[in-house]
């Protein structure tokens, strides 16, 4: 399940999810060029994967899919693209849903907070300055200097909750 950014005042309305996957893929080049780390066939193909629906995606439905395009079929195949992936800031680890998402982000360090529709089970991925500031505020408030955070919200995206019965 790929993740949306910020944009919209719903961040789970329909975008032009073509274009977004394809920024994605050329920043995540960009980035692996610039960096010097090698985005392979494998890890490439995975984040493609992930890009494809707004549903986070467990590691074995990304090899489930590796698998039938003749990409391998052991675990590690896929744990370690995802590894990498999650490492370089290309996908996020969803916790809640023991999955991945790509990271729609245009910007490498950030605190993305991921809004978990449980009805539908999309996932939307927004961001917060204010949000970040805060988190690194705390972390530093305790002496603790914060590298990465994530904070994971469940709910109701405005579809799902429409349909709930009174």
């Amino acid at each position: 399940m790929s993740a949306h950014a910020p944009g919209p005042a719903d961040p789970f309305d329909s975008h032009d999810h073509a274009h977004c996957a394809a920024t994605v893929l050329r920043r995540a080049e960009e980035q692996a060029l610039e960096e010097g780390v090698r985005l392979t066939p494998v890890r490439r193909r995975v984040l493609e994967i992930l890009l494809e629906s707004h549903k986070a995606m467990g590691a074995y439905e990304v090899l489930d899919r590796l698998a039938a395009e003749g990409f391998g079929k052991q675990p590690p195949v896929a744990y370690r693209a995802l590894d990498f992936l999650v490492e370089q800031g290309f996908a996020h680890r969803v916790r809640r849903l023991n999955a991945y998402a790509a990271c729609l982000s245009d910007k490498r360090d950030h605190s993305p907070a991921f809004l978990i529709c449980r009805g539908c089970e999309q996932v939307a991925e927004a961001e917060s300055p204010e949000l970040r500031a805060a988190i690194l505020a705390l972390g530093e408030a305790h002496g603790f200097t914060v590298e990465r955070g994530t904070v994971e919200m469940l709910g109701l995206c405005s579809r799902c909750a429409g349909k709930q019965p009174e």
